[in-house]
């Protein structure tokens, strides 16, 4: 097959938290922000993919209109790995993380959905076959600072169903309201995004040793330092989780050679999409690792984190960010039921981007 045409699409769909939003890189975070992505081919089938976008679409976008997508109209998308690795080497030189690497994955989750439609199976059957039909959920839940907030969502989350709440919070105030509203039962991981230095994470180590945490995650900055992780696991009592800002199989090896985590967390629409998420998982089974894929997104990243997880030989939890968008744009498959996903059955990522959507929360002139 032969890719005729690619087009990208600016998506910002407002989200409601029940609170005040707060800063994402010193704006005010109103908006869920998407750059979707769908390829066209010679023989009439077209693939959708998702590159990871909050709070830098526009640099996103950009990426790939200059940067990737032009090499691409004409190549034949016979072998997927070949074109991403490809992509890899013409772009080094701007950086192969970040939005480069976001690019990247948005292109190569759109080729393998358009894998699994010519070959009319579903891209869990192309990764090796569905181990499992319902994925659990756990509550993702949005930054509040306010204990007070924190116990009102926790407790919504719990008569929801949920069993399993992260939170975003720095404060042990905040930490304490969640396991005294969700009681001694319902598990909570912390999500810091990098707040501390090692001295600083191992200190809150400590105070927070009473909650009884599932996971500690990303604890460190920069999330790079692979030898401070592993030295917070060993000395601070808690299970370490990381992997969204990695990039890569390589990043993670490098991670799981330092023994940095209890769980890794590679996003599909961050790490190089389902090619290098594939990758990572094998690399993962060798060095002991749990997977635990990141996806607070709703988009095709989304649908296909579902699909890798229902093929993952060990169960993962899933991550839903725990908030209420306007929109759903990949409907009823980005939406739990319960406290579990379901994962689609057509062919490729089983379902596209709902037009109506596309259409009403496109951002004009981008």
């Amino acid at each position: 097959m032969i890719i005729e045409n690619i087009e990208t699409f600016l998506v910002r769909i407002p989200f409601d938290t029940g609170a005040a939003k707060r800063e994402l890189g010193g704006r005010t975070w109103q908006t869920l922000d998407y750059v979707f992505i769908r390829i066209d081919t010679d023989t009439g089938i077209s693939g959708w993919g998702d590159a990871f976008a909050y709070g830098a679409a526009q640099a996103t976008k950009a990426a790939l209109d200059h940067m990737i997508t032009p090499a691409l109209i004409g190549a034949d998308i016979s072998d997927i790995d070949a074109i991403h690795t490809q992509l890899q080497r013409d772009n080094h030189l701007f950086g192969r993380y970040g939005v480069t690497m976001f690019a990247i994955s948005g292109i190569d989750i759109a080729l393998w959905d358009i894998a699994g439609k010519a070959a009319g199976l579903p891209l869990h059957q192309m990764l090796g076959g569905k181990v499992r039909d319902g994925l659990p959920a756990y509550a993702s839940l949005f930054r509040y600072g306010d204990p007070e907030q924190v116990a009102a969502v926790t407790k919504k989350a719990v008569d929801e169903g949920y069993t399993h709440i992260k939170l975003h919070e720095t404060g042990i105030a905040e930490v304490e309201s969640c396991r005294r509203t969700g009681g001694d039962d319902m598990a909570i991981m912390l999500d810091v995004n990098c707040a501390w230095d090692f001295d600083g994470a191992l200190d809150m180590a400590s105070q927070l040793a009473d909650f009884d945490l599932y996971w500690f995650e990303e604890p460190v900055f920069p999330p790079e330092d692979f030898k401070a992780l592993a030295k917070l696991k060993d000395q601070g009592g808690i299970p370490i989780a990381a992997g969204e800002n990695a990039c890569t199989a390589f990043e993670f090896n490098q991670m799981f050679d330092a023994g940095a985590v209890t769980y890794a967390q590679p996003s599909v629409t961050k790490v190089g999409g389902i090619s290098q998420f594939q990758k990572i998982l094998a690399s993962a089974k060798s060095a002991g690792v749990k997977v635990m894929p990141h996806s607070p997104y709703f988009g095709p990243g989304f649908v296909a984190t579902l699909h890798l997880a229902a093929a993952m030989e060990d169960e993962s939890l899933i991550e839903y960010f725990y908030l209420q968008p306007e929109a759903f744009p990949m409907g009823k498959w980005s939406q739990p039921e319960g406290d579990v996903f379901k994962v689609p059955d057509g062919p490729g990522l089983g379902c596209d981007p709902d037009p109506d959507v596309m259409r009403d929360y496109a951002v004009s002139g981008n």
